[in-house]
């Protein structure tokens, strides 16, 4: 009894402290009034100002430029990269998939600042090109350990008997496997959307002179002054992250017991 009232005090402790200054931050965004203590009224008046601001507006483009084509072309590439590691045996296999874990352990400043240094290296102009290129390289690990599972989970039996009925490795692959993997993708594709727009660190130091995304807009108008907008900003794109991740958590977790009612019946 103790010890499960200490275990739900716990949790309950962890999620206020997580969650609490997001909801104040949530309620001060409808505040009439620029004070970050005083409530003085319901107003939509910040929400208003933010649609009409041309900075944000130009910020909100970027970032969904960049979320949607960042997370096509590491989609596209990581699918292809995880049936590719798939078919590897051996030690190739274990030393592609310490290598792919990398930019999942490495700080987000190392990434940035080392992407940044290789970019100037090359003689790549900073800007919309290789913002668009650093978030490929965050998302490309996301799909692939989003598409592996769904490749191990598959029989190399149907491939192979969709070769004996005249079917071509491409065709195979086409019509056989990835209709089978294509959850995998599709939950993929949405953990490198969510990722790319919320991404700041890497997009800080990759970005260049008249192209930004929300969190850099957000970080610039910060350190400006606090503005309401800010709130404002801020509370719509927690709850479209939220939203996101609702889906993907939704779709993996669909996904699993997809998997256990197979297991199941075998």
């Amino acid at each position: 009894m103790v010890k499960s009232f200490l275990i739900r005090s716990y949790t309950f402790l962890i999620y206020f402290f997580l969650y609490a200054p997001i909801l104040i931050l949530m309620i001060f965004s409808f505040n009439s009034s620029k004070s970050r203590g005083n409530w003085d009224g319901f107003t939509l008046k910040w929400y208003a100002e933010l649609f009409q601001d041309s900075q944000i507006a130009s910020a909100l483009y970027y970032t969904l430029v960049i979320a949607i084509l960042s997370s096509l072309i590491a989609t596209i590439l990581g699918t292809l990269a995880a049936i590719g590691i798939n078919n590897m045996r051996g030690l190739p296999k274990i030393m592609t998939l310490n290598v792919t874990y990398l930019p999942l352990l490495s700080p987000d400043i190392v990434m940035g600042i080392s992407l940044m240094l290789l970019f100037i290296f090359i003689k790549l102009q900073l800007g919309f090109v290789t913002m668009l290129f650093a978030h490929i390289t965050f998302n490309l690990p996301f799909v692939v350990f989003s598409v592996l599972p769904k490749l191990r989970q598959l029989s190399n039996e149907t491939y192979y008997a969709a070769l004996d009925l005249g079917a071509t490795p491409f065709e195979a692959y086409k019509k056989v496997i990835l209709p089978q993997i294509s959850p995998g993708i599709v939950t993929g594709y949405l953990l490198a959307f969510t990722m790319s727009v919320d991404d700041f660190v890497v997009s800080f130091f990759t970005t260049g002179s008249g192209v930004s995304n929300l969190a850099i807009e957000i970080y610039a108008m910060a350190r400006r002054g606090i503005n309401p907008k800010i709130n404002a900003l801020l509370t719509l794109m927690f709850i479209c992250i939220m939203l996101l991740l609702i889906i993907v958590n939704y779709r993996m977790s669909k996904d699993n017991g997809k998997e256990t009612d197979v297991k199941i019946i075998k």
